[in-house]
């Protein structure tokens, strides 16, 4: 019995050495093959771009008709005609609409029958007063008659002012009854309908008419900005840039009309106006929009797309690919960040190349490689993870 059990550990010790040995010798050769290389991290790269960048100011505004009328009836009648439809774009000057004008022809009419009969009657009252001043010379009549003809030649004489005064009044109510556009605009929804009775008393007018070309935007900034805004007017005109209201499509461009004479104390905001020519009708009034001010341009700023910009506990940072295609990272202060570019003011040089998508894979000192940008739009397996 012993002589097999020491026949047995012999046998499980050489068995250990064995593989022991073979043990050692793969880890051996392991260590003496040369290591394998990294792989390159794929990155979207961006120059450093050197131009004259804007300092825009920007703002939530809503767009407002430069004029908007409701157009009334200054005098009583029947809603006789309606010459636009709803939406039109009219002119100034254009008849809108038109009240029954008989009652104010009538008028009219009767004015000016009463103020040929009294310039009859001032005629001959003029003439009876040439014979009396002959007669009177030759004694034949009395002075007293004289004078009393005067007196009646200046009342005819100012019963035809009278008159002139009725007929103007008339004529302007006969104009009246023809409603026309105070300004080139466009018309909104009809609210009286023809055959209804309107008067100067109707608190609802016939329609809506806004001036659309040119149109303004009321906008806000905070009080902070007062100052810049002022420097800049001081220089000239200043250019104001209107987007939609994601701030994504521009819609027009204008200069900037007004900062208003008070701010608001409880948001600590002024408002300011800016008009647009809107020739293409994309402002609107009553929608939302987004404005740009420009009130100075940078010379030779450097700036690189948002994207770039990663965030730490020491502040803001990019990774700048060397030369030897690996990354660093430089701390960075931006000035501005507008429409996806960030105006760089310290830690880039013109030139060089930043990361712009796929930082979440680097490290300080990792190898990349730039591909194109659509390779984040469509991963593979070669851009994976480069999104940011």
């Amino acid at each position: 019995m012993r002589r097999g059990w020491t026949k047995f550990v012999l046998t499980a010790a050489a068995v250990a050495l064995v593989t022991g040995g073979i043990v050692l010798y793969s880890r051996r050769d392991r260590d003496q093959l040369p290591a394998a290389p990294a792989s390159p991290v794929p990155v979207v790269t961006a120059q450093v771009q050197q131009l004259d960048a804007p300092i825009v100011l920007s703002g939530l505004g809503t767009v407002a008709a430069l004029n908007m009328a409701s157009i009334q009836s200054q005098v009583t009648g029947v809603l006789e005609e309606v010459n636009f439809t709803e939406g039109q774009t009219v002119k100034k000057g254009d008849v809108l609409a038109k009240v029954d004008p008989r009652l104010y022809q009538a008028a009219l009419e009767q004015a000016q029958g009463q103020l040929a009969k009294d310039t009859a009657l001032h005629a001959q009252a003029e003439s009876d007063l040439a014979r009396y001043q002959k007669l009177g010379t030759e004694n034949s009549i009395a002075l007293m008659q004289v004078a009393d003809q005067q007196f009646l030649v200046a009342q005819d004489a100012a019963a035809m002012k009278t008159d002139q005064g009725v007929i103007n009044t008339d004529q302007t109510n006969l104009d009246y009854t023809a409603l026309r556009a105070p300004f080139d605009g466009v018309t909104g929804l009809l609210q009286i309908q023809i055959g209804n009775l309107i008067q100067p008393s109707n608190t609802t007018g016939i329609v809506i008419l806004t001036q659309v070309q040119p149109i303004s935007v009321v906008f806000t900034l905070p009080n902070s900005n007062i100052a810049a805004v002022q420097e800049a007017m001081a220089r000239g005109p200043v250019k104001a840039t209107v987007y939609d209201q994601g701030g994504a499509k521009e819609l027009d461009v204008g200069a900037l009309l007004a900062i208003n004479n008070q701010a608001a104390s409880t948001s600590g905001t002024v408002q300011l106006k800016a008009i647009f020519p809107n020739d293409q009708r994309q402002l609107w009034p009553g929608t939302f929009v987004n404005v740009d001010l420009t009130t100075s341009v940078v010379k030779n700023a450097l700036t690189v797309p948002t994207n770039a910009l990663q965030q730490n506990n020491n502040g803001q940072f990019v990774y700048v690919v060397g030369a030897d295609k690996r990354v660093s990272v430089r701390a960075v202060e931006v000035a501005q960040r507008l429409h996806a570019v960030a105006l760089i003011s310290k830690g880039l040089q013109a030139g060089e190349i930043v990361v712009v998508q796929g930082q979440y894979r680097l490290t300080p000192g990792a190898l990349v490689v730039s591909v194109p940008p659509s390779g984040a739009s469509n991963p593979t397996t070669a851009s994976a993870g480069m999104l940011p």
